[in-house]
């Protein structure tokens, strides 16, 4: 015989609603934001702590957050095409919609690493990277180019502890 709790279930944190007219000075906020403010507003607009990511991650999905939550987010039908589109591409294996064989990642990614008060943007392509608008084999090829010195390129990134690291 098995007993059922009479207690209520735990309810998760309450995410706040966003008013339409504070999007565009949220968003403006964010960049002059100190990291531990950008952090709370993580917690306050995600309900959890905020990930070990770069400054431009947090913010990026900041912004984002804070638009979704005032405007809306995807609609229905197109979170379900994309589902649809996912299991077009590996044949509805979950799992294989989590990682990628060579662990780099999506062509079309762009990865942005402020160094010394200079924002560096290197697009991800299929077989390389482009920064400053030259092809670059490996990450650690650019951030040797940035800094003049020897790095991980993916720590340098911000990748680190992801596959192919």
């Amino acid at each position: 015989m098995t007993r059922r709790s009479s207690a209520a279930p735990v309810a998760g944190p309450t995410i706040p609603k966003i008013p339409p007219t504070e999007v565009l000075g949220r968003l403006a906020a964010l960049q002059a934001a100190p990291i531990a403010m950008l952090k709370r507003q993580w917690r306050e607009l995600y309900g959890k702590d905020a990930p070990p990511f770069s400054r431009s991650y947090i913010t990026s999905r900041l912004a984002y957050r804070i638009q979704e939550l005032a405007y809306g987010g995807l609609k229905p039908e197109t979170a379900d095409r994309l589902v649809a589109l996912g299991e077009q591409l590996d044949g509805g294996n979950v799992v294989l919609r989590r990682i990628r064989a060579d662990g780099r990642p999506l062509a079309g990614t762009r990865l942005i690493r402020e160094w010394q008060g200079v924002q560096h943007v290197v697009t991800v392509r299929m077989n390389d990277f482009e920064f400053e608008g030259r092809p670059y084999q490996s990450l650690s090829a650019i951030a040797r180019h940035i800094t003049g010195t020897r790095w991980n390129g993916w720590t340098f990134f911000g990748l680190k502890g992801r596959a192919g690291a």
